[in-house]
């Protein structure tokens, strides 16, 4: 009976860990290439390839040592690649709702300062 609970438990931090690196993999999928470079945090190829195999490995082998591994590489993603990027700019879509929101006085160009 104890077992059960043990076993319900990590069931659910098991599936909270999956979720986890597919949000992560699907945020690297969809920042831009050149924001990689730019923030020097190595390719967005080499982040999808390391956060693929992080979902794969929490999806299909579940080994405990593997799931540990691929926990830290999507901490580190999170806490280190991921804000690099969007200090950038290189969020998939902008801001919320897929663009971005400037001031009523942006042109084209930027902001418009009356000739000032």
């Amino acid at each position: 009976m104890l077992l059960d609970g043990f076993y319900g438990l990590m069931s659910w931090v098991f599936l909270g860990l999956l979720i986890f690196s597919v949000f992560c993999f699907v945020d690297a999928a969809l920042r831009r290439e050149d924001a990689y470079r730019a923030a020097d945090k190595k390719t967005k190829g080499f982040w999808l390839i390391i956060l693929g195999i992080t979902v794969a490995v929490n999806l299909f082998l579940g080994m405990l040592f593997l799931t540990i591994a691929g926990l830290i590489a999507n901490i580190v993603y999170m806490v280190d690649v991921r804000p690099a990027l969007v200090q950038i700019g290189g969020g998939g879509g902008g801001g919320r709702g897929g663009f971005r929101r400037g001031s009523s006085s942006d042109g084209p160009y930027g902001p418009y300062n009356g000739g000032r």
